[in-house]
């Protein structure tokens, strides 16, 4: 049922992607997204040195022996680019089967991934991005609607428009993410001519997240309405998790800080302290709208059993409609 370029592509059961997410896709979340049928990514920015990144890559290859990928943002201001560099031979090295990218052109380290045999996904916000991720060599796009925890782009275009645009325009493979958290969504980003779908939100929502409780209870009980859009003075615009941290950079953007007042708020190691500490007013948050649509933590296992068994359901009400 669920056979894609996506699921051929990569040797996996359902077309359902773990994103990155800094601090959280470690080897526990990332191998329990893989040995349920889907594809985890560890984000590397959550490791300091090389060698703690490629530890992390065989501690999950202990917990899994399904396909999982690695995430590289190419923002220098997350990673220095010395740092990235090493990061794109290690994966290189260890024999990833994909790489995801995102922030910056990754054209520069193309010819290294082709050569090593990696599947490079892009995540773009915009078409244009996109058409220029295909250009220059990417084996699939992953388009983020404005929807989405993290970096929408600056445009405001949802998925529902966003995503089919950029399918009829491309040739490689789309993938959607933004809003994308059950099996409804799942089925809606097929019919829209997705070939799977990343999900970043709903998987913080989950028993082996390793983000701390407080956080996991605050996003049961909140609304799509309780996250927020900052950084846009900067030209970096952030979905952030609507907290005292959040309300404290839209003051500071309001009276004109640069990215260098920012960075106290928003730095990375502000929101691991976060997540170690259960403090939900420290540090700016990523979090998409589809908070607002997770209403129970569940281990990943029941969560992907239960986006599978709805989305199964929804194609046959489907074919029913369509039939009468």
């Amino acid at each position: 049922m669920f056979n894609t370029r996506i699921t051929k592509m990569l040797g996996i059961e359902y077309p359902i992607l773990q994103g990155g997410m800094q601090w959280l896709a470690k080897a526990e979340l990332v191998s329990a997204v893989s040995n349920a049928g889907g594809l985890g990514f560890i984000t590397a920015v959550s490791f300091a040195t090389v060698q703690e990144l490629r530890d992390e890559i065989h501690k999950t290859r202990d917990m899994t022996d399904k396909p999982f990928g690695v995430n590289i943002s190419m923002l220098p201001v997350l990673m220095p680019g010395d740092l990235t560099d090493a990061y794109v031979d290690l994966v290189c090295e260890e024999g990833i089967l994909v790489v995801e990218t995102a922030g910056r052109n990754p054209e520069p380290y193309v010819p290294r991934f082709k050569a090593a045999g990696v599947k490079l996904f892009h995540k773009v916000p915009a078409v244009r991005f996109a058409r220029k991720a295909e250009s220059v060599g990417a084996d699939a796009v992953i388009i983020v609607g404005f929807e989405c925890g993290g970096h929408p782009g600056m445009d405001d275009v949802p998925s529902l428009i966003v995503l089919p645009k950029a399918v009829k325009e491309l040739g490689v493979p789309v993938i959607a993410a933004g809003g994308f958290c059950d099996g409804a969504s799942l089925i809606a980003a097929l019919a829209l001519g997705a070939e799977g779908v990343l999900m970043g939100t709903r998987f913080m929502a989950t028993a082996e997240s390793p983000m701390h409780d407080n956080f996991k209870q605050w996003m049961v009980e909140a609304q799509e309405t309780d996250t927020m859009v900052v950084e846009r003075s900067i030209r970096n615009a952030a979905r952030i998790m609507k907290n005292d941290a959040a309300m404290t950079v839209a003051r500071m953007e309001k009276e004109g800080a640069t990215l260098e007042d920012l960075l106290p708020v928003i730095a990375g190691r502000v929101g691991r302290e976060a997540y170690l500490s259960g403090d939900i007013n420290l540090g700016a948050i990523a979090c998409g709208q589809a908070v607002g649509r997770v209403h129970e933590i569940k281990s990943v296992a029941e969560l992907m059993d239960e986006i599978i068994g709805d989305a199964r359901e929804i194609v046959r009400r489907l074919e029913q409609v369509v039939s009468s």
